[in-house]
């Protein structure tokens, strides 16, 4: 429940910082009426992220035990990439997203008669993005877990990241987003690096990788899966009792390079560099 709980409250604050910046942006100009234009944008994302969910889980119910072992294998690679690449982007673009978002609005409303469809694709694309990663994390994360604990703590990850957003626009709350990502992008690339090794685990299963297959240790008897410690680990760090060397080496290579790739400064400060800086160093 955890798990899922502070992903979507990640995730569901990102999105809402990026309707929050448009919306101000609005209402700042003196263009409030083009609200609605946001609102069909949200409808839109989230009519499509929920449509393409279901569609993948409708598929997958229909697979045999050897494809479905598949099916979950390539759905937790995918999230895996797209949770590090969440991680490295808002690490990165998070200081100039305000000033990209009302450059890019700038533009749109001065593309003339088409300016609302512009306004509306601008939220539906950044909506959706947020949403395409939430559903294919979702789906790795039931996949791995059985239980009503994870869809609950989801619904409240988003429900209070939709109250902290409607907070942080009205300007009644104060939050440091920035010690809020770096933290919570920690704790992501951990659950990221159990999917991996979940993922690992499902192909042996499907039987497309035999390599690799001895048992590292075995904590079988002294903490199973079935106590609630136990649970607790498997749902947050994707702990597995007695875990092959397949799966310790996908595991442990994995945060290497994240956190290798999450400290690396070039292209951090690359991004963030005022473009003047960047165009004299070009």
């Amino acid at each position: 429940m955890l798990v899922p709980f502070l992903i979507m409250l990640r995730e569901g604050l990102e999105a809402a910082l990026v309707v929050g910046i448009i919306a101000s942006y609005l209402r700042q100009t003196g263009r409030a009426a083009w609200m609605p234009a946001v609102w069909i944008g949200i409808f839109l994302a989230v009519s499509f992220a929920l449509f393409v969910g279901a569609g993948l889980q409708f598929a997958s119910a229909e697979f045999p035990q050897r494809q479905q072992e598949l099916f979950e294998a390539i759905v937790g690679f995918f999230a895996v990439g797209v949770l590090t690449w969440m991680v490295l982007w808002m690490r990165r673009a998070a200081r100039g997203m305000r000033d990209e978002l009302t450059q890019a609005l700038d533009q749109a409303f001065r593309s003339g008669r088409r300016h609302t469809y512009a306004l509306i694709a601008m939220v539906f694309l950044a909506v959706a993005r947020e949403g395409l990663e939430s559903i294919f994390f979702l789906l790795a994360v039931f996949q791995q877990s059985h239980g009503a604990h994870a869809p609950l703590g989801a619904l409240l990850g988003l429900g209070l990241a939709a109250l902290i957003g409607l907070a942080l626009y009205r300007g009644s709350l104060r939050l440091p987003l920035g010690h809020f990502f770096r933290a919570t992008g920690l704790f992501i690339l951990l659950v990221a690096a159990g999917l991996l090794s979940g993922s690992v685990r499902a192909l042996h299963e499907a039987g497309l990788w035999n390599h690799a297959q001895q048992v590292v240790f075995d904590l079988s008897d002294s903490l199973p899966l079935d106590t609630p410690l136990g649970s607790l680990f498997s749902g947050i760090f994707g702990y597995q009792p007695a875990p092959t060397v397949s799966e310790v080496v996908a595991y442990l290579g994995y945060l290497l390079v994240a956190l290798w790739l999450l400290r690396t400064p070039s292209a951090r400060a690359y991004v963030t560099a005022p473009a003047s800086s960047r165009q004299e160093r070009d």
